[in-house]
């Protein structure tokens, strides 16, 4: 089974990481304003962002993801909204630990004869 999600949102203010599936569907409805079964995947960090929560709805049911770091933060955005949303491969930086507000992803290339 692969999941997949057609966005992915961050909530910036931090969470207590023993909330749950309902707990975490409910900020994402009654902070964020969005529905929580759209298709998006939603990520929560709890006050020292070293850990994430993730919840994403997959048409069926409700899936819950938790990623700790060993050391260091992730590198998380300013709480100047109440959610953030960000592209794959931002996603890929931030699991990993990597400044994803300070990368961008090089343009394609042009093929040219």
């Amino acid at each position: 089974m692969e999941l997949r999600a057609e966005s992915i949102w961050l909530a910036t203010a931090p969470v207590d990481m023993r909330t749950g599936i309902d707990g975490l569907s409910l900020h994402v409805q009654q902070a964020l304003g969005k529905p929580p079964c759209d298709g998006a995947a939603y990520v929560f960090a709890n006050r020292r962002r070293t850990r994430l929560k993730l919840v994403c709805w997959d048409g069926n049911g409700v899936w819950m993801c938790l990623r700790r770091l060993h050391r260091g933060q992730f590198i998380w955005p300013d709480a100047d909204a109440t959610s953030w949303k960000i592209d794959a491969q931002q996603w890929q930086w931030l699991v990993t630990g990597v400044d994803w507000q300070r990368l961008s992803a090089p343009p394609p290339a042009q093929w040219r004869l």
